[in-house]
């Protein structure tokens, strides 16, 4: 059984008679929202999508928590943002941040939920949004606000049996389930100091020095901690199911507290969970990022992938499985996955279970996709620089009757990810003739570049003429008799030394179609040898080598050095006892990986000789994944672990830091095994 309809049972057995069941999502508009944000909505999606197949009225809930506070400034608004000017904003909530980008939208909120919800258009999701902001402004949840406060007791005792460390009677009595947000400085910063007895009036004090009285039952300018909100949501609206990330899922985490509270404080039965694993990115370059400004957001995605595609992905792997959106050629190959399983689809030839996969993925199931390939669309496109009647011409040469309309929905996918993340597979002829490659080749490879150039500026061949005598040609030059395996050996170098002679490309799209398809003046002077090399050939590839060179530092961040720091004092002595405590051994370095939200910190995955370990190092600055994966580094290894941006850093890498010289690793050969201890 599909798993969406084994959660859509689950959920119709707990509460049969319902009249509509209600599946939540949320995001906080922190910034750009990221596609791994999406699979909230999509679990939510895929389950209102089997409750309705089983007869069942249900609607998608989608909050904006626009009134969480914000945490910190992100990087694409430090951007526009470089006096810092943001920062003040902190501690206040989104919906009151000014707008950093200019436009229609008003407010920081605003803008990135309309960033949001226009990208998500192509999905059709029929949301039911809340904006928390006017939720709770609007006085919706005052009765609520005021039940926390009368529990406020029960619920820090729930929130207290989940820590590990001792809490005190002082701590309990100065615990209040809500943040009040000054008037003065629009921040939470502020502190109750009393309460009434009958939990409706409080004071409180702002960091910002401003004092002032709350009444709860009028004044809405408040919010509930996330633990307590949470449920008290699950009341109001009478939800029944919503997804979560797996550290909301995991033991002790967001949900098993609030559905203690939902139950003990609200006496609300909390909804059914599902914790779902974050989404990979593979094939994400840095260089890509930061020359093409692709943010990984809904919108950003539907760039490279078809709606039904995304949706696909989501929906054939379970929420407790991590899958990945690709920017290298695998996506080309997920591309040919979804079309071979979706014309089975279409002719009944898939099993129930995948059957149900393409059922949930489709938009709109009377609609008939086109799928046309996308490898065979960048491959063609590129050739013809994506020119659609020269395509629909090569479409017709190749045997297939594709028409722009056939093709359109992938069209500028294709060329978007040819151009973005595989500039290296782009086919673009030389300017000039390629004397360096010519000059190595031999006598017999000079003769087939001879007889190909001929052939071509002669013309009045057809396409299968052409593919006919590309491979003709290596045989007729040949002085002596060769195996069958010595001659298609011989016909690959051929076909490669044209390549590097006419785009500096060892391969490249089917040669015969290539040369067919591109108009034979702008390639046919390029395997044309019989004159030297003209000074302004000479002057184009100087040129062009300088070209390559700027271009080959452009995105190397500069780092000014200056003078080394003050030597300091040596360190009060200590035994080697004391010494021989510190675990200092050789690990070496498996994986490097970019942190979502963290400018300065990579996580690295290193085996110490015994099992693998994560070490979240401050180092971005100065190395890229490249230049550390495979080396071998010393590493403290029985260091306390502690959390780092969110993920558990389990050891210390040794490194020397001045401001001569930045942070630089200390490298061990490559000869001394993982594990080896440091003394």
């Amino acid at each position: 059984m599909f798993w969406a309809e084994k959660i859509a049972d689950q959920i119709i057995e707990r509460r049969p008679d319902k009249d509509e069941y209600v599946c939540a999502a949320g995001i906080s508009p922190s910034g750009s929202i990221h596609i791994g944000n999406f699979r909230d909505i999509a679990t939510s999606l895929m389950v209102v999508k089997a409750l309705r197949k089983k007869g069942k009225k249900a609607k998608l809930l989608f909050s904006w928590d626009e009134y969480d506070r914000m945490r910190k400034v992100p990087v694409n608004v430090q951007e526009v943002d470089p006096n810092g000017e943001f920062e003040k904003y902190i501690g206040c909530p989104y919906v009151d941040v000014p707008n950093p980008f200019g436009g229609d939208s008003k407010t920081y909120a605003e803008y990135f939920e309309k960033e949001f919800e226009e990208a998500v258009e192509p999905f059709k999701l029929n949301m039911d949004y809340r904006h928390q902001a006017k939720m709770y402004r609007d006085g919706k949840y005052t009765e609520h606000i005021i039940t926390a406060l009368k529990k406020r007791d029960k619920i820090f005792d729930i929130l207290a049996s989940f820590k590990t460390q001792e809490v005190t009677e002082d701590e309990k009595e100065n615990y209040y389930p809500v943040s009040i947000y000054c008037p003065e400085c629009h921040r939470d910063t502020t502190t109750i100091t009393s309460l009434s007895a009958d939990c409706l009036h409080a004071t409180y004090e702002c960091k910002c020095g401003h004092k002032g009285d709350f009444d709860f039952e009028h004044d809405h300018d408040c919010k509930l901690s996330w633990k307590v909100d949470w449920p008290m949501r699950w009341l109001y609206e009478g939800v029944d199911f919503e997804p979560g990330g797996k550290d909301h899922a995991a033991p002790g985490g967001s949900y098993q507290t609030s559905k203690i509270i939902s139950k003990e404080i609200y006496g609300y039965d909390a909804p059914f969970f599902q914790g779902y694993e974050f989404i990979g990115i593979k094939g994400l370059t840095g260089k890509m990022s930061g020359s093409s400004g692709l943010n990984l957001t809904p919108g950003a995605i539907l760039k490279l992938y078809e709606p039904e595609v995304v949706l696909w992905l989501y929906s054939k792997v379970e929420p407790s499985r991590t899958f990945d959106f690709c920017f290298d050629d695998v996506i080309l190959r997920q591309y040919f996955e979804f079309d071979k399983g979706y014309n089975d689809y279409l002719e009944g030839k898939l099993d129930e279970h995948n059957r149900e996969i393409y059922e949930y993925a489709l938009i709109e199931p009377d609609k008939k996709l086109n799928t046309v390939s996308m490898s065979l669309l960048v491959q063609l496109g590129s050739i013809v620089n994506f020119n659609v009647p020269m395509l629909e011409t090569m479409f017709e040469k190749i045997g297939l009757n594709y028409k722009y309309d056939d093709f359109k929905s992938r069209l500028d996918r294709a060329k978007y990810w040819l151009e973005n993340c595989a500039p290296d597979q782009v086919n673009k002829l030389r300017d000039t003739r390629n004397f360096e490659v010519y000059n190595s080749l031999s006598d017999e490879e000079k003769e087939q570049i001879k007889l190909l150039h001929d052939y071509i500026k002669n013309g009045g061949y057809t396409m299968d003429e052409l593919n006919t005598e590309l491979y003709d040609i290596p045989k007729r030059s040949l002085k002596s008799d060769v195996t069958d395996k010595e001659l298609k050996t011989i016909q690959g170098n051929f076909f490669k030394n044209v390549y590097k002679l006419i785009m500096d490309k060892e391969k490249g799209p089917r040669l015969y179609l290539f040369l067919s398809a591109v108009d034979t003046n702008s390639y046919v002077g390029l395997l044309d040898f019989s004159y030297p090399q003209t000074e302004e050939e000479v002057e184009i590839e100087r040129r062009k080598i300088e070209e390559a060179e700027k271009a080959l530092h452009a995105d190397e961040e500069e780092i000014v050095y200056g003078d080394p720091d003050p030597v300091e004092e040596v360190k009060e002595q200590i035994s080697k006892d004391q010494f021989d405590t510190i675990d200092l051994r050789v690990c070496k370095v498996l994986k490097c990986q970019e942190i979502r939200k963290s400018h300065s910190c990579y996580k690295l995955t290193l085996f110490d000789g015994l099992k693998e370990r994560v070490i979240v190092s401050s180092i971005k600055k100065y190395y890229k994944p490249e230049d550390l994966v495979g080396k071998k580094i010393i590493v403290v290894a029985n260091l306390e672990p502690t959390r780092i941006t969110g993920v558990n850093s389990e050891g210390m890498l040794l490194a020397g830091t001045n401001n001569a010289c930045g942070c630089k690793l200390i490298f061990v050969d490559d000869m001394v095994p993982e594990g080896t201890k440091i003394c």
